[in-house]
Order: structure tokens, then sequence, then C-alpha cells
């Protein structure tokens, strides 16, 4: 595939709908109508499962499949508890990260729609400089403008009610986008592309392709855990984010040394099948394609886990995306970085073979 742009002004359309719309985990549904709006030209057919994972299949009847994957949901926050003076405690659904709370503006999703509101925080002039307490989840708090529980309540709010944070996408400096949910909406995106491309290049696969679009991974791995038990794929090729390092206050000989745009990140850990990770690294230097590499100790803490470790074992490899400031509103990657991912994961499926066991007994 010729290294013009992969990425269109129909595709950027695509993704900035996608991003602004609100997926929370265990909410997901709405974002998967979209994407697979979008996908429906590229594929054959669709499956979707109780619990809101949607997967695009190309070659359905075929006995090899195949999975490329990415996960749909973003974090939120839970209302957990109403105060008499009419301000909501959260808890997290995900890992909602506590710190960057205060100030934010909030959407809190009702039946009767959505409550604006506002993470509150006591004035700088009003605070103790000897002894500042910190946001912490016990501590940051939610006020929608009400003076007591009754109104809160009467506008619809209740406990377990979902919030989400309502930023929405742009690019800063021509090439890198910035959103709340990056992480993972970006996988489901990138995965869609790969499609795309397929169809427009007219490939004819010698196997099932399933693109999958998973749920619930922000608490667990848990819609991938489901999905690979319907699919039973014989490979699986994960897209998740993974951390920039280069920015203040990250330990590089912790974290490694990873860095927006110099390409997709290749996955070393005990889930990921050495023999797919070598066609993927082949891959990529043979079509002169820019990577780097990370290593992973117990666990990749992605959905790779999840399709690993099922079904007996199923071949899976992890290619990551490389993203600055993780859990908060202001989520930035590189779009030479998102081509990249793409460019990879469609170059390393016209490598495998139909029937290709990965064995490292052959």
């Amino acid at each position: 595939m010729a290294k013009t742009r992969i990425l269109d002004k129909k595709s950027l359309e695509f993704l900035e709908n996608y991003l602004n719309n609100a997926a929370p985990t265990g909410y997901e549904w709405t974002g998967q109508k979209i994407w697979m709006d979008y996908l429906k030209p590229y594929v054959d057919e669709f499956i979707t499962d109780t619990y809101g994972t949607a997967v695009g299949v190309i070659n359905p009847k075929a006995k090899y499949k195949v999975v490329i994957e990415g996960h749909a949901d973003e974090i939120s926050w839970y209302v957990n508890y109403i105060s008499d003076n009419g301000l909501i405690y959260v808890i997290r659904n995900g890992g909602s990260d506590h710190q960057i709370a205060p100030s934010k503006v909030v959407n809190i999703h009702t039946r009767k729609g959505i409550v604006k509101g506002v993470f509150g925080w006591p004035a700088i002039h009003t605070r103790d400089k000897s002894k500042e307490e910190a946001p912490k989840p016990d501590n940051i708090f939610i006020d929608c403008g009400c003076k007591n529980k009754e109104e809160v309540e009467g506008l619809g709010v209740h406990v377990g009610c979902v919030i989400t944070y309502p930023d929405e996408f742009h690019i800063l400096n021509k090439d890198k986008f910035v959103c709340r949910a990056l992480d993972n909406r970006m996988g489901g995106f990138m995965i869609a592309q790969v499609a795309r491309l397929l169809k427009e290049n007219k490939i004819a696969l010698p196997f099932g392709l399933y693109i999958t679009n998973a749920v619930q991974e922000e608490i667990g791995l848990r819609g991938a855990e489901m999905i690979t038990q319907t699919i039973k794929p014989n490979v699986a090729i994960v897209t998740d984010v993974t951390h920039d390092t280069t920015t203040p206050m990250i330990e590089q000989k912790k974290e490694g040394y990873l860095e927006l745009g110099k390409g997709p990140v290749v996955a070393y850990a005990p889930a990921v099948q050495q023999k797919l990770r070598d066609l993927i690294t082949d891959t990529a230097e043979s079509k002169g394609i820019p990577f780097q590499r990370s290593a992973l100790s117990r666990a990749t803490g992605t959905d790779t886990d999840a399709f690993a470790y099922s079904n007996g074992g199923v071949a899976s490899a992890l290619i990551s995306l490389p993203l600055r400031y993780m859990h908060t509103t202001v989520e930035m990657v590189h779009r030479d970085d998102v081509e990249n991912v793409i460019r990879l994961i469609y170059e390393t499926l016209l490598m495998i073979k139909e029937g290709e066991t990965f064995s490292y007994f052959e």
C-alpha cells in the first residue's frame, strides 16, 4: 500500500462524531451504532452481543478466523450519594482521575436527558496553604445548582446515574488529535479504517476477519472476555493506547521510552504470541513502517490478555498507539501514529496465511 494519507475527510468526520458521542462503560450502544453505521459498507454482516460488543465480519463462512480489536468504552463516574444540601458525591466507573475533576463541567445522564453540573472546589482564598487537601475520590463533589436533595432528584438525577465529561474533539498544531476517550475509541476508529482499506483496495482475504469493538474493557476486559467465546478466533491482533513517556513526571526507567510521532508500539509480554509478534515486526520492517517496542511484565492490561487466554489459547498480539495524558479530558495522539497503526495492521493481515498455527513446534 502506497504511503499516501490514509485519513480522508469522511473518516475524520466519522472520528469527530464518534468521539464527541458519550459511551461510558456499560452504556456503549450509542457509540456502537455510530461505528456500525460507518463500517456497514465495508463488511458482510454484524454480530452483536447482550452487553453491546459489536463485530463487523468479512468472509463469515470461513473456518479460519482472525480478530482485529479495539474497545469502545470510556471512563466515567456514577452518582453515589446526594447530600441534604444538594451536592452529589461520586464513585468511579473505570479508572477516572480524581485529580483532574475540580472545575470540570459534567453531563449527568438521566432518563429525562442530560443534566449539567460542575465539580466544585473551595476557592484558593479559603484554603489553608499549610495543610491544603488534594482532590480525592471522597472529597470531590458535583454541584448542579440545586439547594437540596429533593431539587436534585426533581431533575431526574438518582444514585446510579452515569456522569461523563462533555469535552469534544479538536486538533492542535495540525497533526495532534485531542479529546477525552481517545482511550480507546481510537482503536475502534483504526480497525474500521483497516476494513475500509481492504474494501477500497479490493483485497480478498483467505480467512474470516472479525473487526471487533468490545465493551467494558475499562473495568476488567469484560467485553473481550465474552466475545472471544462467541467468535472462537484463531488469531487476535489488539490495538489500544499506551503512554508517551516524554512529558514531565514520568519515570522512563520504569515506564520505558515511548514518544508521539515515532510510530506504533509493539508489545513484548507473556500474553503476546512471539511468532505472531515477529510477523508484525517483520512486516513493519519490510514495509518501512516505523515502530517502537514496549516490555510489559505480567500482563498487558489490555484486551490482548482476554483473547490470549481464551478458548485453550489464541495467538494474540498488541499494537499500541502512543498517547499523552491518559484518562484525562485532553488525551493526545499524533496523526502519523494513527495512520501507521492502521497501515501496520493492514499489512500484517496480508501476511497471515489461512490455517497458520503460529506453533513454536513446527
